[in-house]
């Protein structure tokens, strides 16, 4: 399957962001959660296993199982958080988990932590549409839910790595709507987010804001 990159941004981010960590994957089991009807992720993890003899389970609420017809590929047609069913079709251990489903940061949470256990160390779990920056006001894709649901779950993340920072190594890339790569460190089991104890509302940080706005004041003066 010849993959065509050219003019499409996801497929740009997916090429330069995702791909490269992953090409040289022998016998791959990878999990997609999301198909969608134009499949372009599907099509380019479904032709690595085939090259590379691998698997790819693909999951989604919707009907896609027409899409290929490949030994390599296994469709399962179900919601990304059915664990059970979902599990007992799984090899037990992944190479590589990719999600594309839901775009909210207590979903994708959620399934970080009921699936990130079944990756191998040193493998990638990829999040999708991670970058609210394209959803703000007067930029390409405009949307209020969008901007907020990405924005949430970009600092959702954070939270997380700032939590898990042995466990896991956290990368993001603003190619298009975005993406996170979250590399697995160790098999130790993940922790849920707490607050970061950042100095941002502090009062030194108070202090430091005026200090700056009156010392701009004065240069602007220019005494």
């Amino acid at each position: 399957m010849k993959i065509n990159y050219e003019n499409n941004r996801h497929l740009s981010k997916f090429k330069k962001f995702v791909y490269p960590d992953i090409k040289d994957l022998k016998n791959p089991n990878i999990l997609e959660f999301g198909v969608s009807a134009a499949a372009m992720s599907t099509g380019i993890l479904l032709d690595l296993c085939e090259r590379n003899n691998g698997k790819l389970y693909s999951v989604d609420i919707h009907d896609f199982s027409s899409k290929f017809n490949s030994k390599n590929w296994i469709f399962i047609n179900r919601k990304d958080d059915d664990y059970i069913f979902i599990n007992s079709l799984l090899p037990n251990k992944l190479d590589f988990i990719y999600l594309d489903t839901i775009h909210k940061a207590d979903h994708v949470e959620k399934i970080l932590f009921k699936y990130f256990h079944l990756l191998k160390v040193n493998c990638n779990f990829v999040i999708d549409d991670t970058s609210w920056l394209p959803y703000t006001k007067n930029r390409e894709k405009n949307h209020f839910f969008m901007e907020v649901n990405n924005y949430e779950t970009f600092f959702r993340l954070i939270k997380i790595y700032n939590s898990n920072s042995d466990k896991m190594n956290l990368e993001f890339s603003f190619l298009g709507t975005g993406a996170a790569k979250i590399t697995k460190l160790s098999e130790e089991e993940l922790i849920r987010p707490s607050k970061i104890n950042n100095r941002f509302y502090s009062f030194i940080n108070l202090l430091r804001l005026i200090y700056n706005f009156f010392l701009s004041r004065f240069r602007a003066s220019g005494n």
